[in-house]
């Protein structure tokens, strides 16, 4: 008698579905290409909304987005593809075929969360409306938490580490997530671990800052902590160029627009690749500054040498006239 063969398909879908909502992120869209079973199931909504808010709390502040029934919704399936792994560098990445011009975002949604060791410490939601002029023009920048009160007026952490002590710095972890409600993309512009820790020169307050590069700009965003409490006192995105130059509004839109429509890349080893695109960026922007600085010499040289002869010619022509 032929021995009859079990799969895991064999198992009733309630069964499949409860054990699947089990998983994480990139665990369940790995089992979803196992069968067409499984990708039917592990194609849930309310799984990935649940594994969207687990991964990003900030969201609980618009569930709107990720609502079917709302017309700004976003697919949860999809902004956890955009927004989990890190996105590529068109810049730097020969091989892929030529970016295709997208429109810019009218509306972005910033959803910002700050974790320690895993756990949400701090989670923020910015409107930002992107149509007026004076945002297009200006240098692009964004304030998730903005205090100018003193040490005082500095967001204390919440969640499980609230009752602990303040994590160091270093130690803090940033998720920046765009999102555009209007096409339902997004993108992480955070290098997740900070790629820099330096101190502010007059304040003293520490200045985590995390970033990646894309087109040739570097996205920055910036967790300033009080050098008294430890507290979040700012955390803002910023973009410039290579020659450090501020990039404006719409300039910054166009960057997130074609990361947004660009490929990804996951793997625990984007972190340290982020950190290292962003020392190369560093590098070439002093490279460029000494250059540019180099060039001024010399023609300071030139312009000086060019005084001297034209003063020892006047002083000559007179003396021998």
């Amino acid at each position: 008698m032929a021995r009859s063969t079990i799969t895991v398909e064999d198992l009733p879908a309630d069964v499949l579905a409860c054990a699947l909502r089990r998983l994480d992120g990139p665990s369940l869209a790995a089992a979803s290409c196992a069968t067409a079973g499984l990708r039917a199931l592990a194609a849930d909504p309310e799984t990935w909304r649940a594994l969207c808010l687990a991964r990003w709390p900030s969201l609980a502040a618009r569930p709107d987005l990720l609502l079917s029934s709302s017309s700004s919704a976003v697919s949860p399936q999809r902004l956890f593809a955009d927004a989990f792994p890190f996105p590529c560098d068109a810049s730097s990445a020969e091989h892929l075929p030529a970016p295709v011009p997208v429109p810019v975002p009218s509306e972005l949604v910033s959803a910002v969360d700050v974790y320690h060791r895993g756990e949400p410490l701090l989670s923020r939601v910015v409107e930002t409306s992107t149509s007026s002029s004076w945002f297009l023009t200006s240098p692009f920048c964004v304030d998730a938490v903005e205090c100018k009160s003193g040490p005082a007026g500095a967001v204390p952490i919440i969640g499980r580490a609230a009752a602990a002590a303040v994590p160091a710095p270093a130690e803090l972890e940033l998720s920046w997530v765009a999102i555009d409600p209007a096409s339902g993309r997004a993108v992480n512009v955070s290098s997740r671990r900070p790629v820099a820790v330096d101190r502010h020169w007059y304040t003293g307050d520490t200045l985590v800052r995390y970033a990646v590069v894309l087109g040739g700009c570097k996205f920055e965003a910036t967790v300033t902590c009080s050098h008294e409490t430890g507290h979040v006192r700012e955390i803002s995105l910023t973009v410039e160029d290579a020659d450090g130059a501020a990039v404006s509004g719409e300039g910054a839109l166009r960057l997130l627009a074609a990361a947004m429509a660009g490929p990804r890349k996951g793997g625990a080893e984007q972190e340290e690749a982020a950190k290292r695109r962003y020392e190369d960026f560093v590098r070439s922007k002093r490279g460029r500054k000494e250059s540019k600085a180099r060039k001024e010499v010399l023609v300071d040289l030139c312009c000086s040498a060019v005084s001297a002869v034209a003063v020892l010619s006047f002083i000559a022509t007179v003396v021998l006239r």
